[in-house]
């Protein structure tokens, strides 16, 4: 009882939503000759007007209140069934009932109006002093048409409300979520650079192969938290900026930064083999750091869903037109489903045990690639995997 009357300032505001509320009060009375029409929230304990047409100075406005147990209504609320009188003073059974006496109607008809789920939400009701013609199929049926119709507008702005109310705590969770991982990637930040350094430090000063294992087990973990850092960043600073940053330079030696990365990644990942194809002729106006990001995401999600003996095969030139470079690996087909998220943010293919992140690589490579003005995409078959990316930004 308490919720339904906490919700009574709401069920007066959609009733007002509803765009045909007054034309049908309008026709209800032009129809039947009645003076004076209603749409009534009725609770358990409250009547309360939501729409009011008043030709007889009835003297209610919309949010007046009947007393509920001077209402036909309350026993239309128990019964919920129509009640029809043409004529109070001729009729058995409201004769002498207290609510026509206690405010003079002769005529009346009430239709309950149920919402989908079942609930009892109230009336659409019409009285006046004088008698009427309304017990018949036409105008009895004009009025469970209506009642029906705005159980339909009350439906869909409940649902219309539940919407938006789910749509704003799911903002406010991304917002929250994505605003956790960029702190999180900063304070990540200085101790991975400890343990990196510390390993470095340690392959100094100690030779044994023992330790140049350990080192090098370090080395490679250090290396992928950092790729994993990286990608937080940016997601967060992609998602609350409005997108990835990149610094385009004239003339970015490329082919330098592809080298720097197979560099990197064979120095950690020796046992790796990867063939290189590399043709620059033309200048290239590029992000370098991003490009080398990009590169990383690519080769290291290559690696990672390449079996252990296959070789990457690395294809990257220039054109007088564009820039390209395809990072393809043998290996299981990506299946069209997967294919069709692969380059969104938390999304990723089938994952093996050693097969871990957080599955924002993809998509922050397919963003480094839109703000260069470019595209990323991905062909798999049953023999290998290829992602192209293609760069239109050329001198």
């Amino acid at each position: 009882m308490q919720n339904e009357n906490n919700n009574i300032p709401f069920d007066l505001e959609s009733v007002s939503k509803i765009p045909a509320i007054t034309n049908i009060l309008e026709i209800v009375c032009t129809t039947t000759g009645m003076g004076f029409s209603a749409v009534a929230r009725v609770t358990t304990d409250r009547w309360v007007a939501c729409a009011v047409n008043d030709k007889i100075n009835f003297g209610l406005v919309p949010g007046g209140e009947l007393n509920l147990e001077t209402t036909i209504c309350n026993e239309i609320r128990q019964h919920q069934s129509i009640v029809v009188i043409d004529h109070v003073a001729e009729d058995e059974l409201f004769a002498n009932h207290h609510t026509p006496l206690l405010y003079g109607f002769q005529s009346y008809i009430s239709v309950p109006i149920i919402l989908k789920n079942g609930y009892f939400f109230g009336t659409l009701c019409a009285i006046d002093p004088k008698p009427a013609k309304l017990n018949n199929p036409t105008t009895i049926g004009m009025f469970k048409m209506f009642a029906d119709l705005i159980a339909f507008h009350l439906d869909a702005l409940e649902q219309l409300a539940l919407s938006e109310e789910r749509l704003q705590v799911e903002k406010a969770t991304s917002e929250l979520r994505e605003q956790f991982i960029a702190i999180l990637g900063h304070d990540l930040r200085n101790p991975l650079n400890a343990v990196s350094n510390s390993a470095q430090l340690l392959a100094r000063i100690n030779h044994d192969d023992r330790t140049q294992k350990l080192v090098n087990i370090i080395k490679d973990s250090s290396f992928r938290m950092n790729g994993l850092i990286e990608n937080m960043l940016d997601f967060a600073s992609g998602r609350l900026g409005g997108g990835i940053n990149i610094s385009p330079t004239p003339d970015e030696d490329l082919e330098k930064v592809l080298y720097q990365v197979v560099e990197e990644i064979h120095a950690i990942s020796p046992d790796k083999k990867m063939k290189l194809n590399f043709d620059f002729v033309h200048p290239v106006v590029a992000d370098g750091k991003r490009i080398a990001q990009l590169f990383s995401n690519l080769l290291g999600n290559a690696l990672s869903y390449s079996p252990p003996d296959s070789t990457i095969e690395i294809t990257a030139a220039t054109t007088a037109k564009e820039f390209t470079l395809c990072v393809a690996n043998p290996g299981k087909q990506i299946p069209k489903a997967t294919l069709e998220r692969l380059f969104q943010p938390f999304s990723r293919g089938e994952v093996e045990p050693n097969q871990k992140g957080l599955g924002l690589g993809l998509y922050i490579s397919a963003e480094i690639a839109k703000a260069h003005g470019g595209t990323l995409e991905v062909s798999s078959n049953p023999d290998e995997t290829c992602f192209t990316l293609t760069l239109p930004a050329l001198k």
